[in-house]
């Protein structure tokens, strides 16, 4: 029997591909036993519980980016969430360790390696964060979601995908899918969505080219965010809904996807083969765009800055390449070159070979 310690948190980013790992682990093997280190204040102090594996706790202790009272109190700070999760290593008996980012990832990277326990990073993002290029430095092994991400040792591995996403037939969900949305299986459909919140550029500029688009023969499915109102259109191939809580419906009617480039986001878009156009989020440090680079390297996807995404851009070129059917197909090929589905199948593979070293 093998004891896995999954660190990490704080937002969804992190979180899933974490969740994804350890239903990997206990699916694997359910002698097995699977803990998660995370803070109070992550998301993780809620969905970890209700997927039902046990939460250990460790303060949450930012890197100060100034010297202030923080600054003072942060290497005392430090050293005691260290020497928490050190406690946890011995206690539960931990052979392997893998980190995901967040505040919980830093300390257990320290950890382990003063206890002589091996550790796996996984970086979701193409710009990797803090906790991660340090935990790369000394890991056993590192995996990452997007070629060419800045770190040590790095291989790419792919994103740890829900189970739900790996294990979809497209297809055969297609007429189930369509019936859910009150739209037409027989015909194409554009998803347009930005995230939970939506995203207003998205929003403002299907209103104003949506007509166009079903005017080219296709059907919208877009969700508009829970804090935005978009009225409904008075065409029954425009649905609008403020949130998708059956993505994998979502995407199984999906011909065409108009979306935000988070790395989960594009990481599931590619493993279902799915033509996409990206409109990244403007504001950030650029991880958005460096995310969707390599697929529209592969000819899999286009971009389209935030700034530049307009109604009049959506006519001329989201309306066209929606009626260039050799260019979809060509796009779907690309799509289902740089996509897999493997990714919690990988990430398992790094933390075995890590325990053989």
């Amino acid at each position: 029997m093998t004891t896995y310690l999954l660190a990490g948190g704080g937002t969804a980013g992190h979180v899933n591909p974490l969740l994804a790992v350890a239903d990997a682990l206990r699916d694997r093997r359910p002698d097995d036993t699977v803990l998660v280190l995370g803070t109070r204040e992550g998301l993780e102090s809620r969905l970890v519980p209700e997927r039902g594996y046990e939460l250990l706790i460790v303060d949450k202790v930012p890197f100060p980016r100034r010297p202030n009272g923080a600054a003072i109190r942060f290497p005392a700070r430090w050293l005691r969430a260290v020497a928490h999760v050190r406690t946890y290593i011995r206690e539960r008996g931990v052979d392997v360790v893998a980190g995901f980012g967040g505040y919980a990832a830093a300390p257990a990277y320290v950890a382990a390696r003063r206890e002589g326990v091996p550790y796996v990073v996984h970086e979701a993002n193409a710009r990797p964060g803090l906790a991660n290029v340090l935990g790369a430095r000394r890991a056993a092994a590192t995996g990452i979601v997007f070629d060419g991400t800045p770190l040590r040792g790095a291989q790419v591995v792919g994103m740890p995908l829900r189970r739900e996403i790996v294990d979809l037939d497209r297809a055969a969900r297609r007429a189930e899918a369509a019936a859910a949305f009150g739209l037409d299986p027989a015909r194409p459909v554009v998803l347009v969505f930005g995230g939970s919140l939506g995203a207003r550029r998205l929003n403002e500029a299907l209103a104003g080219s949506w007509r166009d688009i079903v005017d080219a023969g296709w059907q919208v499915l877009h969700a508009s965010g829970e804090r935005n109102e978009v009225s409904e259109a008075a065409s029954p191939d425009y649905r609008v809904v403020p949130y998708l809580d059956r993505m994998d419906l979502a995407f199984a009617l999906a011909d065409v996807v108009v979306s935000r480039s988070g790395a989960a986001t594009v990481s599931e878009i590619s493993a279902l083969g799915i033509p996409a156009v990206y409109v990244p989020y403007a504001v950030g440090n650029g991880e958005q765009a460096l995310n969707a680079a390599g697929a529209v390297r592969a000819g899999a996807a286009r971009i389209i800055d935030d700034a530049d995404f307009t109604p009049e851009r959506v006519r001329s070129e989201v309306v066209p390449l929606l009626s260039d059917g050799d260019e979809l197909e060509r796009m779907r090929r690309a799509a289902g070159a740089v996509g897999t589905r493997e990714g919690a199948a990988n990430v398992v593979a790094l933390l075995d070979a890590a325990q053989r070293r």
